[in-house]
């Protein structure tokens, strides 16, 4: 294998058990260096969860999390934010903060008695700021963005942290189309491994690979119009599928219709 498809994250029989339910069970994966891998699945298939687990904010009940080879257990929570930078579903930010602020939070991993902030930590945050466009817009306060900006700002303050890895929990939720497409190609233009969780499947065919998760278990992962097939689809969420071709540009296109 060569060194730019090694897997940089892995998971081996990865389970989470809560209040006595099984919410994550048995999850084998491998994320590949420099690709997108899209998680997709019915609500409550265990999305968030395997996001939590993979960067260790929830601790597996079984299994292994390993990061570069290592087993994540083996890192400090600072080593890991050097590694591995998180996008939530609703991210919690203090309105009285700037958007640079917000972005400069990223740098934390990096700081220490011994290394305070630098003119390399305002270098790092003037490109995160230019790599989701909002430059012009650092001196606003928190609470006067709109959702899309505020979702920028949320992938700018990521890659203040210098990744190379980023983990997304359905970063285009609540937003409206405009700021969806926006937010999804800033994603794919960064440089870094991305694992994005996805409700659009649509969205998931722009990805190098899908991972299906169903009821806690993975059940397809591949290239996405090998893995998102009608069979699949009817099975999984319960909905009839087909591909159109779009006469604008010769995209791909899933068309759903209700089963039954």
């Amino acid at each position: 294998m060569s060194i730019q498809h090694a897997p940089v994250l892995t998971c081996t029989q990865l389970s989470w058990r809560h209040q006595g339910a099984t919410i994550l069970e048995g999850v084998d994966l491998q994320v590949r260096a420099g690709e997108s891998l899209a998680l997709v699945g019915p609500n409550g298939s265990g999305k968030s969860t395997l996001i939590k687990l993979l960067c260790g904010v929830l601790a597996a009940s079984a299994g292994e999390v390993r990061l570069f080879g290592q087993p994540l257990s083996d890192y400090l929570r600072r080593d890991i934010a050097q590694r591995i930078a998180v996008v939530e579903q609703h991210s919690e930010t203090l309105d009285a903060i700037s958007v640079r602020d917000a972005v400069e939070l990223g740098r934390t991993p990096w700081l220490s008695a011994l290394a305070p902030w630098s003119a390399e930590d305002d270098r790092q945050v003037e490109q995160a700021l230019q790599a989701v466009d909002l430059t012009h817009l650092s001196k606003r306060r928190w609470h006067s963005l709109s959702g899309g900006e505020r979702q920028r700002a949320q992938i700018g303050r990521a890659m203040a942290q210098q990744p190379q890895i980023l983990l997304l929990d359905e970063p285009t939720n609540h937003l409206d189309i405009q700021h969806q497409l926006s937010i999804l190609g800033l994603v794919q233009r960064l440089p870094v491994t991305t694992v994005i969780a996805l409700h659009d499947l649509n969205q998931a065919l722009t990805c190098d690979r899908v991972a299906v998760l169903d009821k806690g278990r993975l059940i397809a992962l591949g290239a996405p119009e090998e893995v998102l097939v009608p069979e699949l689809l009817l099975q999984t969420f319960g909905v009839h599928a087909h591909y159109l071709v779009d006469p604008e540009d010769g995209t791909r296109l899933l068309r759903f219709r209700p089963a039954g």
